[in-house]
This record gives structure tokens, C-alpha cells and sequence, in this order.
């Protein structure tokens, strides 16, 4: 197999003109050319009146590979190697291993030693996908909060509601495992070259849920409902771990226990942080969710190829450092999305941004985020950071008067620090509800004339951003975990064996692919790999 890179293609292509390109390129004759895979594919959008992808692409072909490759001088023709992953066939386990949560981190880690067949056992506090997206339907229209499955907690992770966005960039084989599981389980096939390929969160319902009857065909057990209140261990080993399960207390034997508890698991943090858990703080970032018209995006980004069938619905991606020592960034940018209500705690409020596969939602939104110092938070206590979420998810409740409606703000009226009284062109999606309220009342004013200097300097970068109508929505506060459980090389907790903190939760991944390589790491150490 010969890998090209760096191949210009037009948006309207099909096999045949791939197959001249990829000839020309390789200097012999199209019929030599068997097949043609593409690896990556990528919008080049820098020149407005030249917009096209960028392609990696493996060929194969007829006759001596060596010999065509040595006959260019192309440094982005070489030989393509295929690192595949391979189930561990480690040590065999004593005790069925614990996966302690249902996000990526714990799906993988269980997956990877159900396939090995260590039979592992998944906790998840909250339900099944599909009592799940009933209880978060129920929440965004009327206001009814369940704080055990909501956004946060239950089968998916925090990730099912929030697009299935991939970021690929990691540079770990594991990845090609997950884009293949994902797709086997029923995921878009394009997910496997794209460069900023994305699930949809109405697509990803059954992607988890597939997965998770592999896991069970393969020997693992899945309990929903099940909230791990306890890590039992002796002499600084684990032996097992102790939950509630529909209102009963059950405990597991183990020495192993993998701890994907996501990023909202505050009150496992606090008595993990209670029993001598060690972790500290990391640092986070607060801020809001903007909405553009999405159209307006696409005009942006992709002038009069605005609308092309094969560009789809356009993101970006902005970071600014002021001189003030922060950074503000665009999170999570979601084309043709919803900014959706993603609390998991009562009278405090939370907002993400999710998209369907289609993208073909009439607003666009990302986060801005605002980053702190540990400094800023007040506090040397490894929960200083919950804290200060805390208190700004409480302000933003009151801010949107109750019911989990959400503070919204005109753009202009934000950058001109006035009130807003009526909507513009850009009406919110936000569900259950919204009102009037200035994102001054409930972020500090360094985060807010912070992102007032960002948004300005964001203008300059992409001219028609600090759009008058534009739609601020807060709280954004969980864009990241607040913590680090400390592990040592093993991958293991710090003084206590067999417990294996995981994934976002655990402060060491930020997305849903890191998340998930972390987990299969955790699972190979256990496996003695």
C-alpha cells in the first residue's frame, strides 16, 4: 500500500478522478491502481474562491510498490504501515474487574476486557440510553430535574448529548479501534477518514447501545441504577467496591476497580477525597454558549460556496490570549445545533451544545470559555474548583428566574453592558426556557470584561463573528474536570493497587476519543500488558 498526502481534490469528485489524480501523482498508469481508501479528508477553506479538500489517501496498486515509490521524489509519497490493535491476552484475572461508569472511558475499558474475556463488571448510577433520553426529554420541557439520569449521568456519558464530536488528532493506533467499533456498532462509515468527524447525538443512541450488547454477548455485565459509594481495600490494595442499586447496598469483590466517573461526579470526588483518595485541583474554565444563525456562519467560512451539498453546515475554532495572561476559546462548537439544559445538580445551571447528524439546525453555537488559574479559586483544596462551579451554576439559576429557565443576552448588549429587552434575528434553542438577565450578574467581572476583549479580538480574526443579535446563554462550567485523581506510572491511584482512575473524570483526557484510549490503556494494565 502507497499512502498519499496532501492531495487537493474538489468538492464534487467521485472513484475515476481519484484514481487519475492518485496516477498522475505516482507517475504510472491509472489501470495499475486497484483500489483507493481515504484516510483523511478535510475542508481547505483559507481562499475564499478556491475552496476544496485536503485528502490522504492509500493506493494500491499493481506491481513493485518500492519500485514506484523510489521512482518519486514526492515527500508525501511513502509506504503505508498499519499498526492494528489486538485484544491483550494478558495474565488471567483472579476476580471479574469493576469499570465504574459508562462514558467513553468506561465503555472502552470494559469492552477491551470483555474481548479479553475478563468479564468485567459496569456500574452506571444513571439508566439505559433509552429510559435515559426520556428523563432528559422530560427535564428540557418541563423542568423536572432528575439528578441521578440527566446530560452528566447515564449510559453515554456526558458525550451522548453533546454531538459525538471526535477529535482524531491524537496520535495513538487505539483510535482506529474506536472509529471501527463505533462504526460496526452503526456510527456514520465517514467517521473513519473525516478530519473532524462527529456521531450525532441522534445517531449515537444506537451506537452505545450496540456496543454495550457486544460487551454482554462477550461475557461483561452491565448494571444501570447502580451508584458506587464505596472503594473497599486492605493493606492499600483494593478488594472491592460497594454501591446502591435501586435503593439497596450491594458490595462486589475485586481487586481492580477502572474509576470513569466523568466530570460531574462531584459527590464521588468528595468521598473519594474522604477515604484518602488522593487528587488535586486542575485547572478549569467558565463562560457562556453564543449562537449565530448558521447560515451566517456558512457565509463566513465558505463565501459563495456557502450551501455546497458536500461542505455541510461550517464550525470554526478560536483561541485568543489576551495580555491580561488568559485564554479564550471557542468549545465544542456545534453547527446547525441546540443549546441544551445540562444540569445534574437541583437549583444550579448548566448549558452544553449538542448537534444532530443532519447539522441542519438553524442556529450554530459553541462555548466561550474563559480560563483560571488555580490561583483564582481561592483555595489550596483539591475541590476548590467544584466550588467555584458551584457557585457560578447557582448564580446563573437564579439569574434565568427559576425552573432552570437560562440568562440570555444579546451580543451588543453584552459588549455595550446594558439589558436586553427583545430578541434580535437570533431566537434561542434552549430548552425549558429563558429570560432577560446580563452575564454580569452571574459571572465574575474579570471573566466577563475577559470575554468582551476575546469577542472583539475574535471579530478581527473572523470578520462577521460580533454579530448585534448573537445569543449569549449561561452557564457553560463543565467543559473539563476539576480535578486530577493523582496515578502513578501503573496508571494506578497513588498508594492504593488495583484502582485505576480514568478517562475526563479523573483529569486525564478531554474528549471523547482521549477518553476512551485512556480507558483501553487502563484495561491492558490490568491485563498485565
Amino acid at each position: 500500500m502507497i499512502k498519499i498526502t496532501d492531495v487537493s481534490i474538489p468538492l464534487t469528485y467521485d472513484l475515476n478522478m481519484l484514481k487519475t489524480i492518485a496516477a498522475k501523482r505516482l507517475l504510472i498508469d491509472p489501470d495499475r491502481i486497484e483500489q483507493i481508501s481515504i484516510v483523511k479528508r478535510a475542508v481547505e477553506a483559507q481562499n475564499k474562491k478556491d475552496i476544496h479538500f485536503k485528502m490522504t489517501m492509500v493506493v494500491y496498486v499493481l506491481g513493485d510498490e518500492d519500485e514506484i515509490i523510489s521512482m518519486n521524489r514526492d515527500k508525501s509519497i511513502s509506504k503505508e504501515i498499519t499498526l492494528v490493535y489486538t485484544i491483550p491476552s494478558g495474565k488471567k484475572l483472579k476476580e471479574r474487574p469493576v469499570v465504574v461508569g459508562c462514558g467513553p472511558a468506561g465503555l472502552f475499558a470494559a469492552l477491551i476486557l470483555a474481548e479479553a474475556g475478563a468479564r468485567p463488571i459496569l456500574l452506571e448510577r444513571g439508566l439505559d440510553l433509552d429510559q435515559r433520553r426520556q428523563s432528559v426529554l422530560n427535564f428540557w420541557h418541563s423542568g423536572i430535574l432528575d439528578t441521578k439520569t440527566n446530560v452528566q449521568f447515564g449510559e453515554g456519558g456526558a458525550g451522548a448529548f453533546s454531538d459525538g464530536k471526535l477529535k482524531v488528532g491524537l496520535r495513538d493506533f487505539r483510535k482506529m479501534k474506536i472509529l471501527s467499533e463505533f462504526t460496526e456498532a452503526g456510527a456514520p462509515p465517514e467517521i473513519m477518514y473525516l478530519s473532524k468527524p462527529h456521531i450525532g447525538t441522534d445517531r449515537l443512541k444506537d451506537t452505545v447501545k450496540n456496543i454495550r450488547k457486544k460487551m454482554i454477548s462477550l461475557g461483561a455485565e452491565v448494571r444501570f441504577n447502580a451508584t458506587v459509594t464505596d472503594i473497599l481495600r486492605k493493606d492499600g490494595q483494593v478488594t472491592g467496591a460497594g454501591f446502591i442499586e435501586d435503593g439497596d447496598y450491594t458490595e462486589i469483590s475485586t481487586d481492580n476497580v477502572v474509576l470513569a466517573i466523568g466530570h460531574s461526579a462531584r459527590d464521588t470526588f468528595e468521598r473519594l477525597l474522604s477515604s484518602g483518595v488522593y487528587m488535586e485541583q486542575k485547572p478549569i474554565a467558565v463562560g457562556v454558549r453564543i449562537e449565530h444563525p448558521q447560515e451566517r456562519i456558512n457565509k463566513i467560512q465558505y463565501g459563495d460556496f456557502a450551501g455546497h451539498p458536500a461542505l455541510g453546515a461550517a464550525d470554526y475554532r478560536m483561541v485568543v490570549h489576551l495580555k491580561n495572561g488568559r485564554a479564550v476559546y471557542t468549545f465544542c462548537m456545534c453547527p446547525g445545533g441546540t443549546v441544551v439544559a445540562a444540569a445534574s445538580e437541583k437549583n444550579a445551571l448548566v448549558t452544553n451544545g449538542m448537534s444532530e447528524f443532519a447539522r441542519d439546525g438553524r442556529n450554530a453555537n459553541t462555548a466561550l470559555l474563559v480560563t483560571l488559574d488555580k490561583k483564582e479559586l481561592g483555595s489550596d483544596h483539591p475541590l476548590a474548583g467544584v466550588v467555584f462551579q458551584r457557585r457560578i451554576e447557582a448564580a446563573a439559576f437564579a439569574a434565568g428566574g427559576g425552573g432552570y429557565k437560562a440568562p440570555v443576552q444579546r451580543l451588543e448588549d453584552f459588549l455595550e453592558m446594558r439589558g436586553t429587552s427583545s430578541f434580535g434575528e437570533v431566537h434561542p434553542t434552549y430548552l425549558p426556557g429563558t429570560a432577560f438577565s446580563e452575564v454580569d450578574s452571574y459571572l465574575p467581572e474579570d471573566i466577563t470584561n475577559s470575554l468582551r476583549q476575546a469577542i472583539m479580538e475574535m471579530g478581527l480574526w473572523m470578520p462577521g463573528f460580533v454579530y448585534p443579535d448573537a445569543l449569549l446563554t449561561g452557564a457553560e462550567t463543565r467543559s473539563s474536570s476539576p480535578v486530577r485523581i493523582t496515578r502513578e506510572d501503573s496508571l494506578e491511584a497513588v498508594g492504593i493497587k488495583g484502582l485505576y482512575p480514568c478517562g475526563e473524570g479523573a483529569g486525564y483526557a478531554g474528549g471523547i476519543i482521549s477518553a476512551a484510549v485512556d480507558g483501553m490503556l487502563c484495561a491492558e494494565r490490568i491485563l498485565g500488558c
